[in-house]
């Protein structure tokens, strides 16, 4: 049985363990810096050296060739899943969004925004919809797409409406 063929079921037996267990094998490697050292970047490394080497061993490649190959493999998949680990860890929050975090986002009327009064608008935000009172310099009816510009109060925003882009002056 080839080291390398051992090195790559080692690999995947750690990369199921951290799957199945979870966050529990992540303080294994605290001394060591972020998501570079996770146990699913070590088990993909070392899974990716073992059968990145066997494949070259089993082609024919000479021991140092073979070796290099399989390291290549294992900084590839290590990087690949130090991306994954990173994209997956900070996809998800809990936190629900408030109004200061909706200030550059495009929303849609709801109810008319009249001269000097509030309207209302949508705001669409990492998965959650917020309804807000809002407040423009100009009259805009419902369904006109808006940016929201400023904050007035836990409930409400000012809101621009988004220019369309001028006409191509080709002829």
């Amino acid at each position: 049985m080839s080291v390398y063929l051992v090195l790559g079921i080692v690999g995947l037996a750690v990369l199921a363990v951290s799957l199945v267990v979870g966050d529990l094998l992540d303080g294994v490697l605290d001394g060591l810096s972020g998501d570079w050292f996770s146990t699913e970047v070590v088990g993909s490394f070392v899974a990716a050296l073992g059968f990145g080497g066997l494949a070259a061993e089993q082609a024919g490649a000479p021991g140092v060739v073979a070796l290099g190959v399989g390291i290549g493999c294992g900084i590839f998949f290590g990087a690949l899943g130090a991306a994954l680990t990173r994209l997956v860890r900070g996809g998800a929050t809990d936190h629900t969004p408030a109004t200061d975090d909706v200030v550059g986002h495009e929303g849609l009327v709801v109810s008319g925004i009249p001269a000097d009064g509030l309207g209302n608008v949508r705001v669409y935000l990492g998965g959650h919809t917020l309804s807000l009172n809002a407040r423009a310099d100009v009259v805009l009816d419902a369904g006109t797409r808006v940016h929201v510009t400023g904050v007035l109060s836990p409930t409400a925003v000012t809101v621009a409406p988004v220019w369309n882009a001028l006409p191509s002056t080709d002829a």
